[in-house]
């Protein structure tokens, strides 16, 4: 065979890329090096065992006829696996020759490397040494069990869905399993829920729970740091991924993409995916399309405003495991004043011990009074980025299509950037998303909006007047 390594490679590639979807490619192929060919046989070097492993996996069959197609039907692949270990010369690349089986099958044995070393480790974002399973933290809060959830009609159906996942994770049609929902309804307590009783039913799977926002900050390291791949590689490890916030993606292309690489690994090989959301996937906005139909494949499931039994059962549940006796007319008045979320409703239990507490008073409904009064009077609704365009357009008495629309009128214009001004101060989120959600804009107009208004707001006593008018009906 007179072609060179670089040749014979080169032509393999051009049928894979061809074969294999793009972003597979560029994670998969484009990093391999081949170093030589003899005769029948051509080696490549690939940057990790877990690299080896996969390409042995999911890609030996186009592997196999590619390199038929070049070398013959006697063809051979050899691997040299990239290995990092302090016992080597770092400035040079450590290699373990992976031999084929025979000259007349393509697929290699696997390999496993000794656990006790450093050897070959994935670099784990979360900065936890090795690849073994018992080095994965899930990251799970272990009060937030089923044990400790209360279920009503408001959560029934993500509940009994998220328990046939923590009971057959992988193996049911809930996959992905998406809880959406307002703030404060227990998302996140289901998700984990599930996550802790599959570590206990099935210890030796590896589970993980990471926010959104946690997720898009390793990524952005891992590329800074030139090991994105490492990134990847870990999270294709898990068993059950619980992704919290999903919707904080909106905006971040790159991040999605690798999510989605990562979402179509894990789901192509049985492996179980928990989503939370603000939304459904239908309202989400920000994410790209193909995301968007990934998440509808499986269930999605809402959690609502508990009703006044479930608040009733909450309450109990909460005061019981904090060691605390209260009356059932002190549960009830609670209950009917507090009534968003659960989320509230515990922080209105901890007030009242602590007042007690602090105070040495006893727990009397005097006392309950008191304090859920404060809490009503001093809190403020949960504003979202939805509702502050609606208060902004009745106030300047415009459709809210144009403010979402390209239209470069003067009016329209100042309407959409005083509704960007009040989604930052007003709410948690990211520029990106401020921007994605209020016209499709990127963070840099959001940035532009909010100094053209704090300039106005300075200068001009009409437009000052008009944005205290609109800050006063936001607050109501």
């Amino acid at each position: 065979m007179n072609n060179s390594h670089q040749d014979v490679w080169q032509n393999c590639l051009t049928i894979i890329k061809d074969n294999v979807p793009s972003i597979s490619y560029r994670t998969w192929f484009e990093p391999i090096v081949p170093i030589r060919v003899d005769s029948n046989i051509l080696t490549i070097q690939v940057p990790s065992p877990f690299f080896y492993e996969y390409l042995e996996e999911q890609y030996i069959d186009i592997l196999r006829k590619t390199l038929r197609k070049e070398l013959g039907p006697d063809a051979k692949l050899e691997y040299n696996v990239v290995m990092e270990n302090s016992q080597f010369d770092q400035s040079k690349p450590y290699t373990i020759k992976i031999p084929t089986r025979n000259k007349t099958d393509l697929r290699n044995r696997p390999f496993s490397l000794p656990l006790e070393s450093e050897s070959g480790s994935i670099k784990n974002p979360f900065i936890i040494p090795g690849i073994r399973k018992l080095h994965v933290d899930p990251m799970l809060n272990s009060d937030n069990s089923f044990q400790n959830f209360i279920e009503g009609d408001c959560n029934r159906l993500a509940r009994s869905a998220g328990f046939a996942v923590a009971n057959k994770p992988g193996g049911t049609a809930f996959n992905p399993l998406l809880l959406y929902g307002n703030s404060g309804l227990g998302k996140t307590h289901l998700a984990q829920a599930i996550g802790i009783l599959v570590k206990e039913k099935f210890p030796e799977k590896i589970v993980l729970y990471v926010n959104a926002n946690k997720f898009q900050t390793q990524f952005v390291e891992s590329v800074r740091n030139n090991n994105k791949n490492d990134f990847l590689h870990f999270y294709q490890m898990i068993d059950l991924l619980i992704l919290d916030d999903v919707h904080e993606f909106a905006g971040k292309i790159k991040t999605q993409d690798t999510f989605f690489h990562i979402f179509n690994h894990l789901h192509q090989s049985g492996k179980q995916l928990i989503l939370t959301s603000d939304k459904p996937p239908v309202e989400l906005q920000g994410l790209e399309q193909r995301l968007l139909s990934r998440f509808k494949w499986g269930l999605s499931a809402d959690l609502q405003s508990p009703g006044f039994d479930t608040r009733i059962e909450i309450l109990k549940k909460k005061a019981y495991n904090d060691g605390i006796d209260l009356d059932d007319e002190i549960l009830e008045y609670v209950a009917t004043h507090i009534t968003n979320n659960v989320r509230e409703l515990e922080g209105a239990l901890i007030s009242l011990l602590a007042q007690s507490t602090l105070n040495k008073k006893e727990i009397t409904i005097n006392l309950a009074k008191e304090m859920i009064d404060k809490l009503i009077k001093n809190s403020r609704r949960e504003i979202s980025i939805d509702y502050i365009q609606k208060i902004v357009c009745d106030y300047y008495n415009i459709p809210l299509n144009l403010i979402q629309s390209k239209t470069r009128k003067r009016e329209i214009v100042q309407a959409r950037q005083v509704a960007m001004f009040f989604s930052k101060s007003l709410t948690k989120s990211s520029l990106a998303t401020i921007g994605t959600q209020i016209g499709g804009k990127d963070h840099a107009t959001v940035l532009h909006a909010c100094k053209t208004v704090n300039n106005l707001i300075d200068t001009d006593k009409q437009f000052r007047l008009q944005i205290q008018d609109i800050e006063k009906k936001l607050s109501f």
